[in-house]
């Protein structure tokens, strides 16, 4: 009867009754879902903005701090830090929070305090494209939207063939070196957005031999690789955000950099790292932007 009751009371508020599907998240947790989560906290901004594009912004109750999207910020609700007392989030009564595996390994008193009242939490992020599209259809789940999240998958992939049929025919593709952390001198692994994003957009990855920084997306380079690669880059990239706030005089100014052939001609340019290392639609914009900076007559 209470199940009964609980089902109806979901189809008043606009919630469809679901058939129970499994979800795991990165550290293997499993949740069978029978209905939608309708008091989220999301700790990570891609969920945030993908739970926003799902239309699923009444069911967040609040979010990280990092928040930059104007459609993200046109749903309003309370912040949260991983910094805050479990009591925080404990009294706003959640029935999911969202975080990544980062949060997992950082916080682990945090998350068990909070699966210990009973709240659930589920850790995502994908590591290359493919698994971005299970990463969306998931979330589709959990919040009763997995036929917009599939709609989600769809409509990406045809904007992603629009944009690699730009540079289908070319006979020469531009050569990039991407860098990701100025500072560190490291660049992008091959499997992260950043990299599916430059060569969905035409350009060729000098760096591809970069090594993953402990299974991250960020590829360990160093200056004197750089160097030895300097007559073939095209076009210097430089993500631009919180991970790295070089600008263009930086590469131009640096130390040995200017026998670099993109620091020569002048062809260096930033990219916002919101728009090519988030796992996101956005993803589109990230690929556009970079197709302007390598071959602007065909973006």
């Amino acid at each position: 009867m209470r199940v009964f009751i609980a089902l109806i009371v979901l189809m008043i508020q606009g919630f469809p009754a679901l058939a129970a599907e499994t979800v795991s998240d990165a550290k293997g947790r499993s949740l069978s879902v029978a209905r939608p989560y309708t008091r989220i906290i999301s700790l990570y901004s891609a969920h945030t903005e993908n739970l926003v594009a799902l239309g699923a912004c009444p069911q967040i109750i609040g979010a990280s701090r990092d928040e930059d999207n104007d459609q993200d910020r046109s749903c309003a609700r309370p912040v949260f830090s991983t910094h805050d007392g479990p009591e925080k989030y404990i009294a706003v009564k959640p029935d999911l929070v969202l975080i990544r595996p980062m949060i997992d390994r950082a916080y682990p008193g945090l998350i068990a305090r909070l699966e210990q009242r009973g709240i659930r939490v589920m850790s995502f992020q994908p590591g290359d494209v493919n698994e971005m599209y299970g990463y969306w259809v998931n979330l589709g789940i959990l919040v009763g939207k997995k036929e917009k999240a599939m709609a989600m998958v769809r409509d990406f992939k045809k904007d992603l063939e629009k944009v690699k049929a730009r540079t289908k025919n070319l006979k020469q593709k531009k050569r990039v070196y991407f860098e990701a952390m100025h500072r560190q001198m490291k660049t992008f692994a091959k499997e992260s957005m950043a990299i599916f994003c430059l060569e969905a957009a035409g350009g060729v990855n000098v760096a591809a031999d970069a090594v993953s920084s402990r299974g991250t997306n960020i590829g360990i380079y160093g200056k004197e690789k750089i160097l030895s690669k300097a007559g073939e880059i095209d076009v210097f990239l430089v993500q631009n955000g919180r991970m790295n706030d070089a600008d263009v005089d930086d590469i131009r100014n640096e130390p040995g950099f200017r026998i670099i052939k993109a620091v020569k001609e002048g062809r260096i340019y930033r990219v916002d790292e919101n728009l090519v290392s988030r796992p996101t639609p956005r993803l589109i914009e990230g690929m556009t932007m970079i197709g302007k900076a390598l071959y602007p007559e065909l973006f």
